[in-house]
Parts: structure tokens; sequence; C-alpha cells
């Protein structure tokens, strides 16, 4: 049997990466599906129904990738994340020791408008 894929070799690492992360998060709830139906007796259940999950998802994905509309969405987004202006390392670095600096400059700022209605407030007799 020959599986068709709609305008195969476009989108692929959107397709593939959507498919692995859709995947795994059903596998990952199927587990916990299996764990909690461990404790039934019937083997053909908490076998069963997590297997069934998994063969229609698995089913579900191949479907939904080869959708006409879901597809060009897929390459699309592709397309448009090869048009990024990614930053580079320096930038990053940059970027975050600015943040970080105005997120210190900034708790201490309030830290000690806190301290002083603080103090006024205790000055005044608000606090007991």
């Amino acid at each position: 049997m020959q599986l068709y894929f709609y305008k195969k070799g476009q989108g692929y690492y959107t397709r593939l990466w959507s498919s692995i992360i859709v995947w795994t998060i059903a596998a990952i709830g199927t587990h916990v599906l299996y764990k909690k139906l461990e404790s039934t007796s019937n083997e053909w259940v908490y076998m069963g129904v997590p297997i069934a999950i998994i063969c229609a998802v698995t089913w579900f994905l191949y479907w939904l990738q080869n959708r006409p509309a879901v597809a060009d969405f897929l390459i699309l987004s592709e397309g448009e994340l090869k048009k990024v202006s990614w930053s580079s390392k320096a930038e990053i670095i940059a970027s975050t020791i600015i943040v970080v600096v105005v997120v210190i400059f900034m708790a201490a700022f309030l830290g000690s408008i806190d301290l002083a209605f603080h103090a006024l407030f205790n000055s005044i007799g608000l606090y007991s």
C-alpha cells in the first residue's frame, strides 16, 4: 500500500515536528490512561484502549496533514520561518543582560518604595 502525501516534500520539517509533538503528547496521555486502567482485570481494556487511541491519533495526523488547507498552512508557515532574521548569539546575550539588570534595578526600586511607605505608615501609627 502506497501512502499519499499532499505536496510531498514541501513543509517537511513543519509537518514532521508538529506530528512528533502531537503524537508524543498523545503517547504520554495514553501511558497515563494505561496506568489508570491497569487495575482493571480485563487485559483487553487496559491494553487495547490505549493502543486504539494511539492508532486513531496516528491515522488522524496522517489524514489531517494531507488535507489541502492544513498542509498549505504548514507549508506557508515553514516558508515564513525561513524568512525570519534570527538574532545572533551576541545580541541575545546583550539583551538578556539588559533585561536582568533592569529587573534587578526595578526590584530594588520597588523594594525601597515599599520600605519607605512602611516607615511612613509606621511613623503615623497605621501599623501597631
